[in-house]
């Protein structure tokens, strides 16, 4: 995790009644093209460690209804609403198919996307998430505090529980935790109940087989929130999984951003090879 950081490229989008904004980063000038899809309640900011180490691949992400500078809605959505506005997002930006990356909430919409937009999806990754109720849910005292967004509006309270709630490294790396406290940016209590509801009842198991494309499975070994056994229960739906464990905690895009990055960008190649 870094304070230099490369800046991300940010500008407004309308997509129907929602606007939207969009960041881009990594390699803007590459050809290929990884859309990532956030965790709940995380801006743009939060993600730019980790978009600044894709060195062969323009990273392209937004900030959720609710989120960051993108306004709530009026009513409440499903996971496949925000799978097709970043669909939209992509052919506003006159991008055919994408890589897709989506790390615990965004993993859910990642999923989706690969289900409803099977052609413009190339490969698929999934970090730190789940099938949603079809899962092993984390430590009942970490998901409670995950149902406030508290943490994102008092940096002290996440200098508190950071620690318990990611795991990993954050257990006691208090500066990388700091780090990222400095990143965020509140998400509005309305956005981030309708994240929440977003996934109410939510599973992606009984159609995890409609999957076309290559998935990539990462799961922290030392994750509080979504233990590592859900990622077999995902690589097990899916018809071309590749699982593996990372040795850290829940936030380990954010911790191991190199590491992660780097093998994110060896899967793409592989089966732009295989292709």
């Amino acid at each position: 995790m870094s304070r230099t950081s490369k800046p991300l490229e940010t500008f407004p989008l309308r997509i129907g009644s929602q606007r939207v904004r969009v960041a881009v980063g990594g390699a803007p000038q590459a050809e290929r093209t990884l859309l990532l899809f956030n965790g709940i309640g995380a801006s743009v900011e939060t993600m730019a460690p980790f978009m600044a180490r894709f060195t062969r691949t323009r990273v392209i992400t937004f900030d959720a209804p609710g989120v960051g500078e993108s306004p709530a809605p009026l009513l409440p959505y499903r996971p496949r609403d925000i799978a097709r506005l970043g669909a939209d997002v992509l052919a506003r930006l006159d991008v055919k198919d994408a890589h897709v990356f989506g790390v615990s909430w965004g993993g859910a919409i990642a999923q989706e996307f690969a289900i409803n937009h099977p052609r413009r999806c190339k490969t698929l990754t999934l970090a730190a998430t789940c099938a949603g109720i079809v899962m092993v849910p984390g430590r009942l005292n970490v998901l409670f505090k995950m149902l406030s967004p508290r943490r994102y509006t008092d940096p002290a309270y996440l200098m508190q529980i950071g620690g318990d709630l990611y795991g990993g490294e954050l257990r006691l790396e208090t500066e990388l935790l700091q780090l990222h406290a400095e990143s965020m940016r509140s998400p509005s209590r309305h956005g981030y109940l309708y994240q929440l509801l977003a996934t109410v009842g939510w599973t992606s198991w009984p159609r995890l087989n409609r999957v076309e494309a290559p998935a990539l499975v990462l799961m922290g070994d030392d994750d509080p929130i979504v233990p590592p056994i859900n990622g077999r229960i995902l690589a097990s739906g899916l018809r071309k999984a590749t699982l593996e464990t990372v040795d850290c905690g829940h936030l380990f895009v954010i911790t191991r951003a190199a590491q992660t990055a780097r093998r994110v960008e060896a899967f793409m190649d592989q089966h732009a090879s295989a292709a």
